[in-house]
């Protein structure tokens, strides 16, 4: 089996072509650019490989949460692809991902992911792994840092920059976390590894149905919290 990954959740812009034997990723720095970067990144990792977009089994994407313009951008493109090939998509949460790329790195089986929401708040999720499976300790919410849900028990790694942007989250977490590495973001590597076992078991959805994770519906300031000196 073979599929692609796409994500545009953060500042980075990534593509992932491979199955079971591993995974293929050009990833840069994209800032706001993730529009004019993601079809050629495509383009150049189905070329490597030599196939084209129907040789693959399915199309996967980080589904967020993150920036909403860049879950837009990979939403769409999946959904694009997949419709002109008659393939599946599966949505991998950006939180999931982070755990699986935290695991890759230094194999911690317990990770608590967060990224800046701006606005003075994070995106966070636990999750725990038990050698075969993730499972969610903590779903994605979106929240200020110093009211952050708790996982059980201890020895969490803390997992992203939500835990560089906000001291509050770190001091919130204290008690569980023994380490934290800021520099944790989500790969399309880890997001075509999680969703893998989906296109095994023909659990990816029609393109139609593919669907953003937002959590937050609210994306700006209002003019009175602009006026008391909040910042986005």
């Amino acid at each position: 089996m073979r599929i692609l990954a796409l994500d545009a959740s953060t500042e980075m812009c990534a593509v992932a072509l491979g199955g079971d034997e591993g995974f293929v990723e050009r990833s840069e720095v994209a800032g706001q650019r993730h529009s004019e970067l993601l079809l050629p990144m495509i383009g150049a990792v189905l070329a490597e490989a030599g196939i084209g977009i129907g040789a693959l089994d399915g199309i996967a994407f980080g589904s967020g949460p993150g920036s909403f313009t860049g879950l837009r951008i990979a939403c769409g493109v999946a959904q694009g692809l997949a419709l002109g090939a008659g393939l599946p998509v599966i949505g991998v949460p950006t939180l999931a991902a982070m755990a699986e790329t935290a695991r890759l790195r230094d194999g911690s089986r317990r990770i608590i992911a967060a990224l800046d929401a701006r606005m003075h708040e994070v995106y966070v999720a636990a999750y725990e792994f038990d050698g075969t499976t993730w499972h969610e300790r903590i779903a994605p919410e979106v929240t200020a840092p110093g009211d952050a849900s708790l996982p059980p028990g201890s020895d969490w790694l803390g997992a992203g920059g939500g835990f560089g942007a906000y001291p509050a989250l770190r001091e919130r977490m204290a008690s569980a976390l023994v380490h934290c590495d800021t520099g944790v973001t989500p790969t399309a590597s880890a997001i075509g590894a999680l969703a893998l076992p989906g296109f095994v078991a023909r659990a990816g959805v029609a393109a139609r149905d593919a669907a953003p994770l937002y959590v937050r519906h609210r994306v700006a300031l209002t003019t009175a919290e602009r006026a008391a000196g909040a910042i986005l």
